[in-house]
Protein backbone atom coordinates (compact mmCIF):
# COMPACT_ATOMS: atom_id res chain seq x y z
CA UNK A 1 0.00 0.00 0.00
CA UNK A 2 1.34 3.55 -1.28
CA UNK A 3 0.76 5.48 2.15
CA UNK A 4 1.44 8.92 0.24
CA UNK A 5 -1.61 10.13 -1.42
CA UNK A 6 0.73 11.55 -4.34
CA UNK A 7 2.42 8.02 -5.04
CA UNK A 8 -0.84 6.25 -4.84
CA UNK A 9 -2.23 8.61 -7.46
CA UNK A 10 0.51 7.87 -9.82
CA UNK A 11 0.51 4.28 -9.08
CA UNK A 12 -3.47 4.38 -10.07
CA UNK A 13 -2.74 6.25 -13.38
CA UNK A 14 0.34 3.75 -14.31
CA UNK A 15 -2.52 0.97 -13.80
CA UNK A 16 -5.27 2.81 -15.37
CA UNK A 17 -2.68 3.59 -18.50
CA UNK A 18 -1.59 -0.33 -18.49
CA UNK A 19 -4.73 -2.07 -19.94
CA UNK A 20 -8.29 -0.78 -21.13
CA UNK A 21 -9.97 -1.02 -18.00
CA UNK A 22 -9.99 -2.22 -14.02
CA UNK A 23 -13.20 -2.77 -11.67
CA UNK A 24 -12.72 -0.46 -8.66
CA UNK A 25 -12.24 -3.94 -6.48
CA UNK A 26 -8.88 -4.93 -8.61
CA UNK A 27 -7.49 -1.44 -8.17
CA UNK A 28 -8.29 -1.60 -4.81
CA UNK A 29 -6.85 -4.72 -4.19
CA UNK A 30 -3.61 -3.60 -6.14
CA UNK A 31 -3.24 -0.27 -4.20
CA UNK A 32 -3.90 -2.07 -0.82
CA UNK A 33 -6.80 0.64 -0.18
CA UNK A 34 -11.09 1.10 -0.14
CA UNK A 35 -12.58 1.43 -2.84
CA UNK A 36 -13.77 5.36 -1.30
CA UNK A 37 -9.95 5.52 -1.64
CA UNK A 38 -10.06 4.77 -5.34
CA UNK A 39 -12.47 7.14 -6.33
CA UNK A 40 -10.40 10.01 -4.35
CA UNK A 41 -7.62 8.78 -5.99
CA UNK A 42 -9.41 8.95 -9.69
CA UNK A 43 -11.12 12.22 -8.57
CA UNK A 44 -7.61 13.42 -8.00
CA UNK A 45 -6.43 12.56 -11.48
CA UNK A 46 -9.48 14.29 -13.12
CA UNK A 47 -8.65 17.47 -11.23
CA UNK A 48 -5.03 17.30 -12.72
CA UNK A 49 -6.38 17.07 -15.90
CA UNK A 50 -6.39 13.94 -17.34
CA UNK A 51 -9.09 11.48 -18.71
CA UNK A 52 -10.43 9.17 -16.46
CA UNK A 53 -13.79 7.28 -17.47
CA UNK A 54 -16.05 5.94 -14.58
CA UNK A 55 -18.98 3.15 -15.49
CA UNK A 56 -21.07 3.57 -12.87
CA UNK A 57 -23.36 0.73 -11.29
CA UNK A 58 -22.41 -2.98 -10.25
CA UNK A 59 -18.92 -3.62 -10.93
CA UNK A 60 -17.90 -0.20 -11.13
CA UNK A 61 -14.64 0.25 -13.39
CA UNK A 62 -12.52 3.33 -14.41
CA UNK A 63 -10.16 3.77 -17.90
CA UNK A 64 -8.21 6.25 -19.60
CA UNK A 65 -9.51 7.94 -22.85
CA UNK A 66 -7.41 6.86 -25.41
CA UNK A 67 -4.03 9.20 -25.93
CA UNK A 68 -3.46 10.08 -22.21
CA UNK A 69 0.62 10.61 -22.39
CA UNK A 70 2.07 9.44 -18.73
CA UNK A 71 4.34 11.42 -17.15
CA UNK A 72 7.88 10.75 -17.33
CA UNK A 73 9.25 7.79 -15.07
CA UNK A 74 6.15 6.46 -13.79
CA UNK A 75 7.53 3.20 -11.77
CA UNK A 76 5.94 1.04 -8.82
CA UNK A 77 8.00 0.06 -5.86
CA UNK A 78 8.71 -3.38 -7.51
CA UNK A 79 9.47 -2.17 -11.28
CA UNK A 80 11.98 0.51 -9.19
CA UNK A 81 13.81 -2.37 -7.82
CA UNK A 82 13.86 -4.14 -11.24
CA UNK A 83 16.03 -1.14 -12.34
CA UNK A 84 18.03 -0.63 -9.75
CA UNK A 85 19.02 -3.87 -9.14
CA UNK A 86 19.82 -4.39 -13.10
CA UNK A 87 21.69 -1.28 -13.17
CA UNK A 88 23.74 -2.36 -10.25
CA UNK A 89 24.82 -5.87 -12.02
CA UNK A 90 25.44 -3.74 -15.38
CA UNK A 91 28.11 -1.65 -12.87
CA UNK A 92 29.71 -5.00 -11.30
CA UNK A 93 29.96 -6.19 -14.91
CA UNK A 94 31.44 -2.72 -16.43
CA UNK A 95 33.85 -1.54 -13.30
CA UNK A 96 35.38 0.75 -15.52
CA UNK A 97 32.51 2.69 -16.53
CA UNK A 98 30.88 5.25 -14.96
CA UNK A 99 27.65 4.99 -17.44
CA UNK A 100 25.50 2.99 -14.58
CA UNK A 101 26.48 5.24 -11.50
CA UNK A 102 25.22 8.18 -13.37
CA UNK A 103 21.84 6.47 -14.63
CA UNK A 104 21.22 5.80 -10.76
CA UNK A 105 22.00 9.44 -9.66
CA UNK A 106 19.62 10.66 -12.39
CA UNK A 107 16.81 8.46 -11.21
CA UNK A 108 17.79 9.58 -7.67
CA UNK A 109 16.95 12.86 -8.66
CA UNK A 110 13.79 12.66 -10.36
CA UNK A 111 11.99 9.62 -8.16
CA UNK A 112 9.63 10.14 -5.31
CA UNK A 113 10.59 10.70 -2.26
CA UNK A 114 8.74 6.93 -1.27
CA UNK A 115 10.35 5.58 -4.59
CA UNK A 116 13.65 6.72 -3.38
CA UNK A 117 13.26 5.26 -0.21
CA UNK A 118 13.09 1.82 -2.14
CA UNK A 119 16.14 2.46 -4.68
CA UNK A 120 18.30 3.14 -1.82
CA UNK A 121 16.93 -0.12 0.10
CA UNK A 122 17.73 -1.95 -3.43
CA UNK A 123 20.89 -0.69 -3.63
CA UNK A 124 21.95 -1.42 0.07
CA UNK A 125 20.55 -4.53 -0.60
CA UNK A 126 22.26 -5.97 -3.86
CA UNK A 127 26.34 -6.38 -3.25
CA UNK A 128 27.56 -7.41 -6.95
CA UNK A 129 30.89 -8.46 -6.80
CA UNK A 130 33.35 -6.75 -9.81
CA UNK A 131 35.00 -8.72 -12.38
CA UNK A 132 38.37 -8.02 -13.07
CA UNK A 133 38.01 -5.07 -15.41
CA UNK A 134 37.54 -6.40 -18.61
CA UNK A 135 37.26 -3.18 -20.63
CA UNK A 136 34.38 -2.78 -21.30
CA UNK A 137 32.58 0.29 -21.75
CA UNK A 138 28.68 1.42 -22.16
CA UNK A 139 29.78 2.95 -25.53
CA UNK A 140 31.01 0.09 -27.48
CA UNK A 141 27.69 -1.52 -26.02
CA UNK A 142 25.78 0.66 -27.44
CA UNK A 143 26.88 0.93 -30.63
CA UNK A 144 26.37 -2.58 -31.16
CA UNK A 145 22.98 -2.40 -30.45
CA UNK A 146 22.38 0.35 -32.42
CA UNK A 147 24.07 -1.47 -35.31
CA UNK A 148 21.31 -4.78 -34.44
CA UNK A 149 18.60 -2.67 -34.49
CA UNK A 150 19.28 -1.03 -38.09
CA UNK A 151 20.29 -3.53 -39.93
CA UNK A 152 23.67 -2.55 -40.21
CA UNK A 153 27.47 -3.99 -40.26
CA UNK A 154 30.59 -3.02 -37.92
CA UNK A 155 33.94 -2.34 -38.48
CA UNK A 156 36.68 -2.82 -35.82
CA UNK A 157 40.42 -3.71 -34.67
CA UNK A 158 40.33 -7.38 -33.04
CA UNK A 159 43.12 -8.20 -31.14
CA UNK A 160 44.01 -12.02 -30.55
CA UNK A 161 45.29 -14.18 -27.61
CA UNK A 162 48.59 -12.65 -29.32
CA UNK A 163 47.80 -8.90 -29.20
CA UNK A 164 48.10 -9.63 -32.98
CA UNK A 165 45.41 -7.34 -34.65
CA UNK A 166 43.20 -7.54 -37.64
CA UNK A 167 40.34 -5.83 -39.06
CA UNK A 168 37.20 -6.94 -39.17
CA UNK A 169 33.55 -6.07 -41.20
CA UNK A 170 31.05 -8.26 -38.85
CA UNK A 171 27.19 -8.17 -39.31
CA UNK A 172 26.24 -7.88 -35.45
CA UNK A 173 23.79 -10.53 -34.20
CA UNK A 174 23.43 -10.34 -29.75
CA UNK A 175 25.58 -9.53 -26.88
CA UNK A 176 26.01 -12.87 -24.47
CA UNK A 177 27.37 -12.17 -20.88
CA UNK A 178 28.70 -15.35 -19.93
CA UNK A 179 30.92 -15.86 -17.39
CA UNK A 180 32.21 -12.66 -16.15
CA UNK A 181 32.45 -11.58 -20.19
CA UNK A 182 31.24 -10.17 -22.81
CA UNK A 183 30.86 -11.53 -26.01
CA UNK A 184 30.07 -10.33 -29.46
CA UNK A 185 28.36 -12.89 -31.73
CA UNK A 186 28.06 -11.69 -35.60
CA UNK A 187 28.32 -12.62 -39.16
CA UNK A 188 32.19 -12.07 -40.20
CA UNK A 189 31.37 -11.08 -43.79
CA UNK A 190 35.32 -11.53 -44.96
CA UNK A 191 35.35 -14.94 -43.25
CA UNK A 192 31.65 -15.61 -44.86
CA UNK A 193 31.02 -17.56 -41.39
CA UNK A 194 29.38 -16.85 -37.51
CA UNK A 195 32.41 -15.67 -35.32
CA UNK A 196 32.32 -14.89 -31.41
CA UNK A 197 34.23 -12.33 -30.44
CA UNK A 198 35.73 -10.78 -26.85
CA UNK A 199 34.11 -7.54 -27.04
CA UNK A 200 37.50 -6.53 -24.45
CA UNK A 201 39.13 -7.15 -27.48
CA UNK A 202 37.46 -5.12 -29.80
CA UNK A 203 38.45 -2.25 -30.65
CA UNK A 204 38.09 0.93 -33.68
CA UNK A 205 34.16 0.11 -33.25
CA UNK A 206 32.62 2.11 -35.84
CA UNK A 207 28.59 1.51 -37.52
CA UNK A 208 28.70 0.98 -41.20
CA UNK A 209 26.49 1.00 -43.83
CA UNK A 210 27.56 -1.81 -46.25
CA UNK A 211 24.38 -3.54 -47.33
CA UNK A 212 25.50 -7.15 -46.67
CA UNK A 213 22.99 -9.37 -45.11
CA UNK A 214 23.84 -12.45 -42.77
CA UNK A 215 22.42 -16.08 -43.21
CA UNK A 216 19.76 -16.90 -40.42
CA UNK A 217 21.72 -17.64 -37.48
CA UNK A 218 21.82 -20.88 -36.70
CA UNK A 219 19.97 -21.28 -33.00
CA UNK A 220 17.21 -19.79 -31.84
CA UNK A 221 19.35 -18.70 -28.99
CA UNK A 222 22.80 -17.24 -28.94
CA UNK A 223 23.68 -18.04 -25.54
CA UNK A 224 22.93 -21.52 -25.64
CA UNK A 225 25.22 -21.39 -29.40
CA UNK A 226 27.89 -20.21 -27.32
CA UNK A 227 27.09 -22.40 -24.73
CA UNK A 228 27.03 -25.62 -26.63
CA UNK A 229 30.89 -24.80 -28.50
CA UNK A 230 28.77 -23.18 -31.18
CA UNK A 231 26.32 -25.63 -31.89
CA UNK A 232 28.45 -28.69 -31.96
CA UNK A 233 27.49 -29.99 -28.66
CA UNK A 234 24.24 -31.10 -26.41
CA UNK A 235 26.18 -30.26 -23.13
CA UNK A 236 27.82 -27.30 -21.71
CA UNK A 237 31.18 -26.81 -22.95
CA UNK A 238 34.34 -26.89 -20.76
CA UNK A 239 35.21 -23.76 -18.82
CA UNK A 240 37.10 -21.20 -21.27
CA UNK A 241 35.02 -22.22 -24.17
CA UNK A 242 33.27 -19.30 -25.68
CA UNK A 243 35.99 -17.32 -28.42
CA UNK A 244 35.73 -18.02 -32.38
CA UNK A 245 37.55 -15.38 -34.12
Amino acid sequence: MADDPTERTLLLLALLHSRSGWTVEELAGRLGVSGRTVRRDADRLRRLGYGVVARPGPGSSYRLVPGVALPPLLFDPDEISCVVAGLRLIEGAMPGDDAPARALAKLDRVLPRALRRRAAATMLAVTVPEIDDPGINARAVGVVADAVAQGRSVRFTYRDDHDRPTTRLLIPHRHVHRRGRWYLIGYDVDRDDWRVFRLDRVHDLEVVATGDEAPDFPDASAGRWLATDFGRRSTHAPRGAGERS
